[in-house]
C-alpha cells in the first residue's frame, strides 16, 4: 500500500510544526519505525524552515505566501519534496554543503543536517520556474505490528 499527501502552507513559522506533525502521524499510523520517523521529521522541519525563511520574493512576482510539501510513503521508502517560489539558489545549486559553520552561528546547518538524516538528497532550483526544491528520501523500517507493512 502507498500513501501520499501534499500540503500548500503559508510561509509562516507555524507551518513547520504542522507539516512535521502530519508526517509523524502518517508514519505512526502506517507503522514506520520511530527512529526513521524522527529522522525524516527533523529533515522535513529543516526544509520547511528554509522555505519559510527564503521561499518568497515579492519584488520578482514570486508567490511569497505559500510553499508546498509532498510526502510519499510506500513499502520501501519515504520521499519528501519541499518546494517554494522564492529566488532559488544562485547558479541553481546551494553553497558547498561541506563548508564549516561557526559554532555561534544561528543559521546554516539545515541543508547539511538533511543530507545526514536522509539516504538520498537533491537540492536545487525548480526546472524552468522560479523557486528552490529540496527532495529527500529514506528507506523505511517497519514495526513488527505495522498495519501497512508491505508483504
Amino acid at each position: 500500500m502507498s500513501i501520499w499527501w501534499s500540503l500548500h502552507l503559508r510561509r509562516e513559522a507555524a507551518s513547520v510544526p504542522l507539516a512535521r506533525r502530519l508526517l509523524l502521524g502518517t508514519m505512526e499510523s502506517a507503522g514506520v519505525d520511530p527512529d526513521i520517523s524522527y529522522d525524516l521529521s527533523l529533515a522535513l522541519s529543516e526544509a520547511c524552515a528554509n522555505a519559510v525563511e527564503h521561499g518568497g520574493d515579492l519584488a520578482h512576482g514570486g508567490t511569497s505566501e505559500a510553499f508546498r510539501v509532498t510526502a510519499y510513503l510506500d513499502g520501501e521508502k519515504c520521499r519528501i519534496e519541499v518546494a517554494d517560489s522564492g529566488p532559488g539558489f544562485p547558479g541553481g545549486r546551494p553553497w558547498p554543503l561541506a563548508r564549516l559553520v561557526p559554532a555561534e552561528a544561528e543559521h546554516g546547518r539545515g541543508l547539511c543536517l538533511i543530507r545526514e538524516l536522509a539516504d538520498h538528497v537533491h537540492i536545487g532550483n525548480k526546472p524552468g520556474r522560479r523557486g528552490a526544491v529540496v527532495i529527500f528520501d529514506k528507506v523505511l523500517k517497519w514495526r513488527k505490528d505495522a498495519p501497512l507493512l508491505a508483504v
